[in-house]
């Protein structure tokens, strides 16, 4: 079966999901986690996209980002994703593929899911067990956005600053965002538009992106994007 085309469109963004190959590890150590991201910094700059958060996990990454000009997502992850395979492959003395074919992606309507998909990026290793406050995870966009810390690669989204225009101020209220966890139906729809390749938003936006884009996306799938499917990703 043919693989349905990527959707892009200049000044929306895109949250991205990439898996290691048969769920393996992709990072094991800290030079892991920080070779990871000093090649995405890299990577983005050259192709001009802008990074608005992002987590690294054991088996698989998370970002959302904004192409900006005629900044290219795809080239960026290919350069991203050779670049750490060529590093990965080096320090631990193995050959062949890291991940698990292309990476995933779903246009986020930025006026209402955007700061919704920062949390659902940002709250994964809470979900998995790993810390109890997204604040505890080093490898997680939460160290800017919601800390405070210098991360030289993020670059805020406009909803984003939307959230205060003093700093101290918007990092507080950011962090309110973070109290529990989302609720089922968030985290479905997020999965599901993942699984799809497809859109995150209310019909206006989908049918926005169809009208400028042309593509279309109909039915559930079949199994693969059952209940039972989506919950199965640890997304």
């Amino acid at each position: 079966m043919a693989r349905l085309p990527r959707i892009y469109l200049q000044g929306c963004s895109y949250h991205i999901v990439q898996r290691g190959n048969n769920r393996e590890p992709c990072f094991y150590s800290k030079q892991d986690y920080a070779t990871y991201l000093t090649f995405l910094k890299d990577s983005a700059e050259m192709h001009g996209v802008e990074i608005h958060a992002y987590v690294l996990m054991t088996n698989h990454v998370h970002m959302l980002v904004t192409p900006i000009g005629d900044g290219d997502i795809s080239r960026m992850m290919q350069s991203l994703g050779r670049k750490y395979v060529r590093y990965f492959n080096a320090m631990y003395q193995r050959t062949g593929t890291l991940w698990e074919g292309r990476f995933k992606s779903s246009v986020v309507d930025s006026e209402r899911y955007l700061l919704t998909v920062y949390r659902y990026i940002e709250l994964n290793p809470v979900r998995a067990g790993m810390v109890l406050h997204a604040s505890e995870y080093p490898w997680s966009s939460f160290q800017y956005n919601g800390a405070g810390r210098e991360v030289q690669l993020i670059t805020p989204h406009q909803e984003y600053l939307r959230l205060d225009n003093n700093v101290v101020k918007r990092q507080k209220a950011y962090r309110k965002l973070f109290k529990g966890l989302m609720p089922e139906f968030e985290l479905n729809e997020i999965r599901e538009a993942l699984q799809k390749d497809w859109v995150l938003g209310d019909d206006r936006f989908k049918r926005m992106i169809e009208e400028k884009t042309g593509a279309r996306r109909k039915g559930h799938g079949g199994d693969r994007k059952s209940l039972g499917f989506l919950e199965d990703q640890v997304l």
